[in-house]
């Protein structure tokens, strides 16, 4: 089954071919990254705009790249949600239309679902069940995973999203969006003995996660350079260093305990922050020390991406999912709401 994916549920523009038969056929993407930097985050008219200049250009280069002509499409995902509703509206508007005039099917895809999917795009894809850490700019969770659409969220952030709170930590010592990235990039001159920033909800039983504390303490250490007259450029590479490994530590302890408590031995790590190189080198060592594996989706597709959505969509597709005639677009949608896959078929 081809099945071409659609993702706008944000600031990128992305667009896949997924065949059952051959994989991963073709891909592109189009961040709006450069447009939104100019304010400091996402703007939402601003990115929905963008996807409607940008979406079917990016369908025809993805045809293009596999030979193929709309035509020979079997089926249509895109994302339904969480996301912008604006933006959301979009790629559900574009697949109906789509499908419809090509009178093929069209679904509607969970993003957090590709997002916790999107390893197995790889050549070694981890099998069921599995540890799931999402984390990225709008999400923090902990998910067991038993199967497609079989998941039981094991603890959730109650508060900011890691990705948003490097974000924030970006905005106080004076970096571009998105942060991440840039903080990462500082850290990498800091000095990790300088300061030590807390471990939120580490002290005390259960998988949840917060980081508005660690927000605050970011907010004070910053302020408290400032008023010193010591913030200088190698200050705020310290700063940077203990931020990001306080983050780092509270996420190997969550996901630690995780491990433990499920007694699984695979875990995988999605969404933007999963790119983070220390995030990666702390739990390389953690699931070693328990004979387990981590494992990642490719570089390209920590993000948002079309790839992931042809994928999950491409699975459900198979197992009779699709949608009735009625366009989705749910800017709040709890992941642990899904039916494993083809038990809500129509």
């Amino acid at each position: 089954m081809r099945v071409l994916g659609i993702e706008t549920s944000c600031d990128e523009t992305g667009v896949a071919l997924f065949d059952t038969e051959r994989g991963l056929v073709a891909d592109a993407l189009y961040s709006q990254i450069a447009m939104h930097a100019d304010y400091g985050g996402v703007v939402p008219e601003l990115a929905s705009r963008d996807h409607t200049r940008k979406l079917l250009p990016l369908i025809e280069d993805v045809l293009n790249d596999a030979g193929m002509t709309r035509a020979e499409l079997d089926g249509i995902a895109y994302t339904a949600g969480p996301g912008l509703v604006g933006a959301l509206m979009v790629g559900a508007s574009t697949a109906h239309g789509l499908a419809r005039a090509l009178n093929i099917p069209v679904l509607g895809v969970h993003h957090m679902e590709g997002h916790l999917l999107a390893p197995m795009l790889e050549d070694e894809p981890p099998a069921f069940p599995f540890v799931a850490l999402l984390v990225s700019g709008g999400h923090t969770q902990l998910v067991e995973v038993r199967g497609l659409g079989d998941y039981e969220l094991l603890g959730e952030s109650v508060d900011d999203a890691a990705g948003e709170a490097f974000d924030k930590a970006a905005k106080m010592l004076g970096l571009e969006y998105p942060g991440g990235p840039n903080v990462a990039r500082l850290a990498e001159q800091g000095d990790p003995t300088r300061f030590r920033f807390p471990r939120p909800m580490t002290d005390r039983p259960g998988l949840d996660f917060s980081f508005s504390g660690l927000k605050t303490h970011m907010l004070t250490a910053v302020r408290s350079l400032r008023e010193a007259g010591q913030l200088d450029d190698q200050a705020r590479a310290d700063v940077a260093r203990a931020f990001e490994e306080a983050v780092v530590d509270t996420l190997v302890i969550k996901c630690r305990r995780a491990l433990d408590a499920t007694g699984l031995k695979r875990l995988v790590v999605a969404g933007g922050v999963s790119a983070n190189t220390r995030l990666r080198e702390r739990l390389a060592v953690e699931t070693g020390k328990r004979g387990a594996k981590a494992f990642y989706p490719r570089g390209r597709f920590c993000t948002d991406n079309g790839a992931m959505i042809a994928y999950v969509g491409a699975q459900r597709l198979v197992a009779g999912e699709r949608d009735d005639s009625a366009m989705r677009a749910v800017p709040r949608w709890p992941l642990d709401q899904l039916a494993p896959a083809g038990s809500a078929s129509a």
